[in-house]
């Protein structure tokens, strides 16, 4: 392409408008920091629980903002140390301002992570056990649309609801889908994107849609099929922030020299 006549080049480039430069600089630190101040200020806690009125909200337990949909918290128990991301949803009811008795409908455990954006619906009873761990965009529900009459509209026909219980220790990854009726064990993996329905035993792994078993352990066999890679060496009792600092600033020549040291001794 032919360079353009140099009556119409600017021989001068534009001065930039340090000015403006500064004023925006200025104003995204001020959005930032107002942002920053909303999310500590509107996070919701025991200490903290603004409009919410939980059944029980254990201590350091933190649900951040902006929240999801939140409605029927009466009847919703959290338990200590659990992180509540962004946009979550917790439901209990069908709908605002139901009288659903004494107990509650929805239990979530001690230690219990919920990512972002997910939903958890507890029409009936919905359980999540301690030390459950769930990535972002995951889906709980304990009610399922029924379409038994072909003329009438399926959101106009009565739903099919079943409570649905995860046992402690769990991981569910993004976008899983737990259904009603779910009975998922003990230290069970969910891949991303699975779809529970019905029993899973303790101790194994689901994938796909719907999820079947890939892979479990058992104590006469462990695990099955076996693992492919090593399991993760977990950190010394005792080791210090700095020690660690220094772990991490080793080559490999020095990581190997310190392994040939622990060969000798």
């Amino acid at each position: 392409m032919p360079a353009a006549p140099a009556e119409y080049r600017d021989p001068v480039p534009k001065p930039k408008n340090t000015f403006s430069s500064w004023r925006r600089h200025l104003g995204q630190r001020a959005v930032h920091a107002a942002w920053a101040w909303a999310q500590r200020t509107g996070s919701v806690s025991a200490e903290h629980p603004g409009r919410f009125r939980f059944g029980a909200l254990g201590e350091a337990t933190r649900l951040a903002f902006p929240l999801g949909t939140v409605f029927g918290e009466p009847w919703i128990h959290l338990g200590s140390y659990c992180i509540v991301a962004e946009q979550v949803t917790l439901t209990a009811g069908l709908m605002p301002d139901l009288d659903l008795g004494p107990d509650p409908i929805l239990r979530i455990g001690d230690g219990v992570v919920l990512g972002r954006g997910s939903h958890v619906i507890a029409d009936t009873t919905v359980t999540i056990g301690s030390d459950c761990y769930f990535g972002p965009y995951v889906y709980v529900t304990s009610t399922n649309h029924s379409y038994d009459d072909p003329h009438e509209p399926i959101g106009k026909q009565w739903p099919r609801m079943e409570p649905v219980e995860i046992g402690p220790g769990c991981w569910i990854g993004t976008g899983a889908v737990i259904l009603p009726g779910a009975r998922i064990g003990r230290n069970v993996v969910v891949a991303a994107g699975a779809v529970v329905r019905g029993t899973v035993p303790d101790h194994a792994v689901v994938a796909g849609a719907p999820a079947r078993v890939v892979r479990r352990w058992t104590p006469e066999t462990g695990w099955q099929p076996p693992l492919r890679t090593p399991a993760p060496v977990p950190i010394p009792e005792g080791m210090t922030p700095e020690q660690l600092r220094a772990l991490a600033e080793l080559d490999d020549e020095d990581v190997a020299r310190l392994a040939e040291l622990e060969t000798e001794g």
